[in-house]
Parts: C-alpha cells; structure tokens; sequence
C-alpha cells in the first residue's frame, strides 16, 4: 500500500490527466444514459403492450442483455461499428446505452404497471385516448416513481463506462491503467481514480435526492 504522502503526491500530480478523463467518462455516460431512457421507454411500453409479437421482442431484446456480458456487447458493437467508420466514443455511447436501455425499460415497466388501473379508466371516461391518458397522467406519475432506481441505475451506467479502457478509450480508468503501468505504481493510481468515481456517484446521487426532493413537494 502506497503511503499517504505518496498518494497525495500522485493525486495533485496527475489531477490534469484525471479531469480530462472525467469529463470524458462524463461524456460517455451522459450520452448513452440519455439514448438508454429512449431506449427503455420505448421497450417498456412494448413489453406492457396487449400485442405478443411486440412483447416478444421486448423480452428477447432484454433477456439478450441480462444474459451476455457487458464486455462482451462492447466489443460486439465496437468492432462492428468500427467498420463504418463510426468513432470509438459514439461506439462505447452507443453500447452502453444498448445495455442500460435494457434495465431502464424493466424499471418504466414496473412503474407503469404500479398505477393504479382505475386512473387509466377514469381517463378515458374523460374522453382521453388511451394514449393521451398515459402521457398526461400514468407517465408522470410512473417517472416519479422509477427516480430512485433509476439514479441506482446511472451510478452503475457510469461506473460500467470504466471498460471503455479495454477498447483504448480516453478515459477515467484508461488514465490510471496506462499510468500505473508505465510507473509501475499500480495501487496507487487505483486508488486515485477510485476516488474520481466516488466524488462521480456522490454528485449524481446529490442531483437524483434533489430531483425527488422536488417531484415530492410538486404531489402535495
């Protein structure tokens, strides 16, 4: 174990390395969570859907997630993409929102199916389609609803974007594997970047607590 001068040694050596490779794992993970929330909604709302051929492909789309490695979906979409020319940081976006996307759509379908059925009936005695009922009063409240995992499930989409390093790409853990392998200092720059990623998930849960926080005091 490195001592505690030495760490700090390293810390305030390396912080202009580390915070490029922070925005970056920023980036990457901002950019798949937000394509994954489409992804999910829109698999959710076929899986929940009274069409089986629709809820077949929801479930294959999201049993072929859960049981393949994420490592190995990157790679399977990064190599495949590569050959069309599509960068390395649109390649890792884009398969991490592929296996977020899946998770995300079991926690809107959960949600969805929560409410309270008799709202739904209750809209359409209004008039409403079925669709303009669920925009206007089931997605709401199921958005509400799903904050808490879904701010379970960013922590992980960024702490995943960390085998981003095994296709070369710039980033946080890139940083300290290329540095600790050309000091020789290993443990060290681990626990540097672990402490990166804590300071990371200790901001995302400050935004999801606030975000709760406001859709609670907006239902009173």
């Amino acid at each position: 174990m490195p001592s505690l001068a030495h760490f700090f040694e390293v810390f305030m050596g390396t912080y202009d390395m580390f915070l490029r490779g922070m925005l970056k794992t920023l980036q990457i993970t901002a950019v798949s969570i937000l394509i994954a929330l489409f992804i999910g909604l829109f698999f959710a709302f076929l899986k929940i859907s009274k069409i089986k051929v629709l809820e077949w492909i929801a479930n294959a789309y999201i049993y072929l997630v859960r049981g393949t490695p994420l490592i190995v979906q990157i790679f399977v979409i990064y190599f495949g993409l590569v050959e069309y020319n599509i960068s390395a940081f649109w390649s890792i976006s884009l398969a991490l929102a592929f296996h977020n996307g899946a998770y995300i759509a079991e926690i809107f379908r959960g949600t969805i199916q929560s409410i309270d059925k008799g709202q739904m009936e209750a809209g359409r005695s209004l008039g409403m389609t079925r669709q303009l009922t669920m925009r206007r009063i089931i997605l709401p409240q199921a958005v509400r609803r799903a904050l808490p995992p879904l701010g379970n499930q960013f922590i992980i989409g960024l702490k995943d974007s960390s085998l981003a390093a095994f296709i070369g790409f710039y980033e946080l853990f890139n940083v300290a594997q290329t540095q600790g392998a050309n000091t020789y200092d290993v443990m060290t720059y681990l626990l540097v970047v672990a402490v990166y990623y804590l300071v990371l998930v200790g901001l995302i849960g400050i935004i999801v607590n606030m975000l709760e926080r406001k859709f609670s005091v907006s239902d009173r």
